[in-house]
């Protein structure tokens, strides 16, 4: 019979409350168990020495049994000085995920091509001012329809 020391809960919604309990790992959370051998209290502050409490020498005896903590009570169990636990490290749990790198991606690629774009237009427009700057002024086309009206008379005439 494979045994866990684990948070069996109790308490109304909102309002949690712990049983730290030996059980089975086959029975339920909160169902049946074997031993009770302390209580947490998580709505207490987290310098009350009510919040957790624990039945040492009851303990000290399912681990000795070869009773195995969960990782909760391990933190408990390290913080009253029972057993020591591992600090555990995931350094990829705080990094993005690849649909989020693939938005980004996208996303820096149409801020360069925007770049790009406006790089482009503000040279063109530079280029047009310049050519304007260096063409030659051109003159004014002088009036021509009267000359013209007074050859199409001559030539009704």
């Amino acid at each position: 019979m494979a045994l866990k020391i684990r948070l069996a809960r109790g308490g109304s919604k909102k309002r949690p409350y712990y049983r730290i309990v030996v059980a089975d790992v086959t029975s339920p959370r909160d169902g049946r168990y074997v031993e009770k051998v302390g209580t947490y209290n998580p709505m207490l502050n987290k310098d009350d020495e009510n919040r957790v409490r624990l039945i040492e020498d009851r303990v000290k005896h399912w681990l000795s049994v070869g009773a195995l903590p969960t990782d909760r009570v391990a933190r408990f169990l390290d913080a009253a000085g029972l057993m020591k636990r591992e600090a555990r490290n995931n350094p990829n749990k705080g990094k993005p995920g690849q649909k989020r790198l693939d938005r980004e991606a996208a996303a820096a690629d149409a801020k360069a091509a925007a770049e790009e774009a406006a790089a482009a237009e503000a040279e063109a427009a530079k280029a047009a001012a310049e050519e304007a700057a260096n063409a030659p002024a051109e003159e004014a086309p002088a009036e021509e329809a009267p000359a013209e009206e007074a050859a199409t008379e001559e030539a009704a005439s």
